[in-house]
């Protein structure tokens, strides 16, 4: 007997979902999505369940992160109910299932939550360098082994555990099938995905698609990169020409990548940045603090005025911890490690993918 959850629809309204409720059922959103197929009823299905409350039938799906929100269904919808939305909506409330702490749902539920988050870091952060007397090289010395140890710890004890919650859901609870060969045959579909989002370009194939799959796949390597930069290769502290200048293209990629996403969603031209929850604000945000800070620390390093300068790196660090703590645990980030682990799973499961 499935579990009903009659209060489902004002729930997934603190998630951001619009309107659904408006939906008749008319299936336009599946005929217009050029990511059905004829034996998925798909973003329809999504939506039927999220009228009725079934809880349990959302939470083992693995179809909301099948979905990339080009935002077409939405903009054809007779009765504006954004559908689009609403499958974004379901990432959130997913990810806040997924998240064994509580603290995804609770970030995204209540806005004052980030806002006391962000405060109780600055206020930590100041406290650590008043401790130490401002000292620019302990500081720095730390701030490194934070981003080293930060990576590893958040995906020990976090990250880690919720994947193993989804695969949970979504493959052992409904009783799939799959035999150990199958996951590591269907490997290299986590792989793909992960590096290059490539189902984007089976959305409505427009410029805009190809410019959106394009930005996000070098974001994502301008991230990845500056990461690997950073801790690796200590990009604040190295006098390799080929390290400093790396590193300043990747911010600088970063910069002009994020700061373009924070445009789209200022103008809001496009469907698909027409609502924008406050975790995709504090996701661009962040992202572009990230980018920027980096960039002027290690300018001023470069030009020697950092010693006189050094509520920049302080900055940074600031910007760095809320992104490792709070963002990429709890935000938006963890759409893009779930959606890839999500084509995996399904791969597993036998669901057949565009």
């Amino acid at each position: 007997m499935p579990h009903i959850n009659p209060n489902f629809s004002q729930e997934i309204k603190q998630f951001g979902a619009k309107d659904f409720e408006f939906c008749f059922n008319c299936g336009n959103c599946t005929a217009i999505c050029s990511l059905s197929t004829a034996s998925e009823s798909f973003p329809r299905e999504m939506i039927r369940y999220s009228t009725l409350g079934l809880e349990d039938e959302l939470k083992s799906s693995l179809k909301p992160w099948l979905c990339y929100y080009c935002g077409e269904c939405s903009s054809d919808c007779p009765r504006q109910a954004h559908p689009g939305e609403l499958m974004m909506s379901l990432r959130r409330w997913i990810t806040a299932k997924y998240d064994w702490t509580g603290l995804s749902g609770l970030f995204y539920k209540y806005i004052a939550a980030y806002i006391i988050g962000f405060l109780l870091i600055i206020a930590g952060i100041i406290a650590f360098a008043v401790s130490k007397d401002f000292d620019q090289e302990v500081i720095m010395h730390y701030g490194h082994y934070f981003e080293m140890f930060a990576i590893a710890g958040v995906f020990a004890v976090i990250l880690v555990p919720n994947i193993i919650r989804m695969w949970i859901y979504t493959i052992i609870k409904p009783k799939v099938k799959a035999p150990f060969k199958s996951y590591l045959n269907a490997f290299s579909e986590l792989i793909i995905h992960m590096f290059t989002q490539k189902r984007t370009l089976l959305c409505e194939d427009t410029r805009e698609t190809r410019v959106r799959w394009f930005e996000h796949l070098i974001l994502v390597i301008g991230y990845l990169t500056l990461l690997f930069t950073t801790v690796f290769l200590d990009w604040f502290g190295s006098h390799n020409l080929f390290v400093i200048s790396l590193g300043y293209i990747e911010s600088a990629i970063i910069f002009v990548v994020t700061f373009d996403f924070v445009l789209k969603r200022i103008k809001k031209k496009s469907e698909l940045h027409k609502f924008s929850h406050p975790s995709d604000w504090f996701f661009v945000i962040w992202l572009f603090f990230m980018g920027i800070t980096a960039f002027m620390v290690r300018l001023f390093i470069d030009i020697n005025i950092i010693e006189n300068n050094f509520w920049l790196y302080l900055l940074h660090l600031i910007v760095l911890v809320q992104w490792a703590i709070i963002i990429v645990p709890f935000g938006k980030w963890t759409h893009f490690l779930y959606r890839s682990f999500a084509m995996y799973f399904a791969k597993i499961s036998g669901i057949k993918i565009k």
